[in-house]
C-alpha cells in the first residue's frame, strides 16, 4: 500500500489548535502518517519570517503535545530535523527520519555531515528527498528515496518522472493534484503532500506548495482506487 504523508511542517504556526485540526484533518482525509520539521534560528536567521517560523519548529517545548495530539488520532508522526542536536530529541517520539532534499545533497556526494551520522546511528527508517536519481548502493538499502523538485512552487511542466522508477516514491511540490496522483499510477511507494487549513490565507507560510483537506482527501480516494485496479 502507497503511504501517503501529509506534511504539516510550518503551516500550523506553532498553535496547537491548528495542529489537532491539521492532524485530525490528515486522518480524515485518509493519509497515514504526518511530518513535521525542526530548525533552530540559526537556519532561519534571514528568513523575513523568522519570528513566525521559530514558533513552527519541533522543540523541547512543544514536542510533547504534538506526540499526545498525534496519539489522540491515532496517526504515526515523525519529523525533518535540520540540525543535529534535533535527531537526540526527536529519537524517543518517531520511528523514522525524513532528510530535506538540501541535506540529501551532501548523502548523494557521500558526505556524511554531523546530522546525517545522528539521523543513521539511530537504526530508524530514513525517507530522503533528491531530485537526482539516488546511487544503487548496498550501504544506502535502508534509505527511501523519494523524487522532489525543490521549486516552490514547481509547475508540472518542471516535472519528470522518467527516472521516477529508481525512487520509492515522490515529494510534492506542485498545485496540481495530477502530480502525486501520477507518481501513484507510476507505483511510488511513498507520496508526501503538503497540506494547509486555508489555501486563501495569508496566515499560512508554506500555501504556495500546499494542498487543504478536501484536495488531500481527492488524492488519497484517488491513490486507493489506483491500488485496487493496479493490484496482480
Amino acid at each position: 500500500m502507497t503511504l501517503v504523508v501529509a506534511e504539516i511542517g510550518v503551516n500550523w504556526n506553532g498553535d496547537f489548535s491548528v495542529a489537532k485540526e491539521m492532524i485530525h484533518e490528515s486522518k480524515k482525509a485518509g493519509a497515514d502518517l504526518v511530518k513535521f520539521q525542526s530548525f533552530n534560528e540559526k537556519l532561519i536567521k534571514n528568513h523575513p519570517e523568522k519570528k513566525r517560523l521559530i514558533k513552527t519548529s519541533i522543540s523541547k517545548e512543544n514536542i510533547e503535545e504534538i506526540n499526545k495530539i498525534a496519539k489522540s488520532e491515532k496517526i504515526e508522526w515523525f519529523c525533518t530535523p535540520m540540525y543535529k542536536e534535533a535527531v537526540e530529541m526527536l529519537n524517543p517520539f518517531v520511528n523514522r527520519y525524513k532528510i530535506r532534499e538540501f541535506d540529501g545533497r551532501d548523502l548523494l556526494k557521500n558526505k556524511i555531515t554531523p546530522l546525517l551520522k545522528a539521523v543513521f546511528a539511530t537504526k530508524k527508517n530514513i525517507i530522503v528527498s533528491s531530485q537526482t536519481k539516488p546511487p544503487k548502493l548496498k550501504k544506502f538499502d535502508f534509505v527511501k528515496w523519494l523524487y522532489c523538485v525543490p521549486k516552490y512552487p514547481c509547475g508540472l511542466s518542471d516535472l519528470n518522472f522518467k527516472d521516477i522508477k529508481f525512487f520509492d516514491g515522490y515529494s510534492n511540490h506542485c498545485l496540481s493534484t495530477i502530480a502525486p496522483i501520477t507518481a501513484a499510477v507510476l507505483d511510488a511507494e511513498i507520496i508526501e503532500v503538503h497540506i494547509t487549513p486555508d489555501k486563501k490565507s495569508k496566515k499560512y507560510v508554506d500555501n504556495n506548495v500546499s494542498f487543504d483537506y478536501k484536495e488531500l482527501k481527492k488524492i488519497t480516494r484517488t491513490i486507493r482506487e489506483v491500488e485496487k485496479i493496479t493490484k496482480y
